[in-house]
């Protein structure tokens, strides 16, 4: 079904699985997809923001228990014809794949739809967007916050370990990207591809969690960040409890990507 799907647009339905997982609901409704579109489209609109949509969100539904992400979550009606209008969008537009701006449009012409209804309200109409997508490359000027996306991105990789599915998170890294475990071993990318399951087990973890400890560099060229991991407990080392994961993003191919990530064992008990 997402063959023709873009990796970010890919990107959006394995985070609206997630968001869905996360607030307790057994199906992806309108509004988990367009926490998985903020998500890889950030910047689509000033008024549409990723924590203030969500507010919005939660005023409409009850959060119920969270439950794993490896169960099963499928679309509902809406959602489906969201995804066929998407195809459509991009078919009228005489385009090969399907992108997060045709997935946007989708939304906006299911009307009733809650995701919808706090698009339109926020002044998202499809009429501009239609055009924005038809007009020549050179013409498209979309307003870009570099570090929040930089930020957002890193955000979408440490949710997503939840998952702990190689497939969509190692293009998350550069190609050229190292990752420093808690031994201290070095590994590229193709080793991080191969032992993905080895070396992200603890983050995948039902009782591990994070905080982003401190921002230590941004800019356009490269965003850098500590992260703290709370209960990534491992077999081999029950003595230490505590990661602080540092991380390194740089714009790659017109998007960010990590190019280093280190973890050191932090506290012990």
């Amino acid at each position: 079904m997402f063959e023709r799907y873009t990796e970010k647009a890919r990107r959006v339905i394995f985070f609206a699985r997630y968001e869905a997982s996360n607030y307790g609901s057994h199906y992806i409704e309108t509004e988990h997809l367009l926490l998985g579109l903020l998500r890889e489209f950030p910047d689509l609109h000033s008024n549409v923001r990723l924590e203030q949509v969500r507010e919005e969100i939660e005023k409409h539904v009850t959060r119920g228990e969270r439950f794993s992400t490896s169960v099963e979550v499928p679309l509902t009606a809406e959602c489906k014809k969201i995804l066929y209008l998407a195809a459509e969008e991009s078919k009228r537009l005489s385009t090969s794949h399907v992108s997060t701006e045709h997935i946007l449009l989708g939304i906006l012409r299911v009307e009733n739809c809650l995701a919808a209804r706090i698009l339109l309200a926020r002044g998202l109409k499809p009429q501009a967007i239609q055009e924005n997508l038809a007009g020549p490359p050179g013409a498209r000027n979309p307003k870009v916050w570099p570090n929040k996306v930089a930020s957002l991105k890193l955000d979408s990789f440490l949710a997503g370990l939840k998952w702990h599915n190689s497939e969509e998170l190692v293009p998350f890294f550069a190609k050229n990207a190292q990752f420093i475990d808690a031994a201290g071993k070095r590994w590229n990318r193709e080793e991080i591809y191969r032992g993905f399951e080895t070396l992200f087990a603890p983050y995948a973890k039902k009782n591990a969690s994070y905080v982003v400890e401190a921002t230590l560099a941004e800019s356009s060229d490269v965003f850098v960040a500590n992260v703290l991991w709370k209960n990534a407990l491992l077999a081999s080392e029950q003595r230490a409890w505590m990661h602080r994961m540092s991380v390194v993003l740089i714009p790659e191919a017109e998007e960010w990507a990590i190019l280093l990530a280190q973890v050191t064992p932090v506290q012990s008990f």
